[in-house]
């Protein structure tokens, strides 16, 4: 045991050039595991930062290190440390382009639809009104339609719609948008 620590003790006194060496002629992970290990709080930080979750940010210092750890061999490296803060910053940005191939928008009032659309009903002749205004849905093209029964009448959000019908977010919002116009037309010109 004392000459295990002796050991790993002496491999922690290497330059980051030396460890490096060292790991890329033997294999042996525990030389890379000490450079890595040297890092580790730069590295968290930095995926803190961009993904601004804990987890994620702990799962992404493990990502790194788990792709690291057979692909490094392979790199021509002068400056680790460096060159550890570009590869943390390239596997963040990674991960917040997929993350917002899910999360689409910071959802907030000024962005989303508001329940205008109620304002075509008022309490005079309301189920006449409803009953128009089912008739104008069934009129709209199916895209509009979708996205205006999915956010109205089921109070689904963009990112919900988005999930469920699989079109992309702006087409989600233009459908809306148009789908509000056109019950509006259809609406006033049954009404009349």
């Amino acid at each position: 045991m004392c000459k295990l620590l002796k050991i790993r003790f002496k491999i922690s006194q290497l330059s980051d050039e030396e460890l490096l060496r060292k790991y890329k002629e033997t294999l042996n992970s525990e030389y890379f595991g000490v450079l890595y290990n040297k890092y580790i709080p730069l590295i968290y930080g930095l995926c803190l930062k961009y993904l601004k979750d804990d987890e994620k940010a702990q799962d992404a210092v493990m990502q790194i290190f788990e792709n690291l750890v057979t692909k490094i061999i392979n790199y021509s490296i002068s400056n680790f440390k460096t060159w550890i803060y570009s590869v943390a910053r390239n596997h963040c940005l990674q991960e917040i382009r997929a993350i917002k191939k899910e999360i689409f928008t910071d959802f907030n009032e000024e962005s989303m639809e508001s329940v205008e659309i109620l304002y075509l009903l008022d309490e005079q002749n309301e189920d006449q009104k409803f009953s128009i205004l089912k008739q104008c849905i069934e009129k709209l093209p199916e895209p509009q339609r979708i996205t205006i029964e999915k956010f109205f009448f089921k109070e689904k959000s963009y990112a919900e719609i988005v999930i469920e019908t699989k079109y992309h977010l702006k087409s989600v919002k233009s459908y809306i948008q148009n789908g509000k116009r056109n019950l509006k037309i259809c609406m006033e010109k049954n009404s009349k």
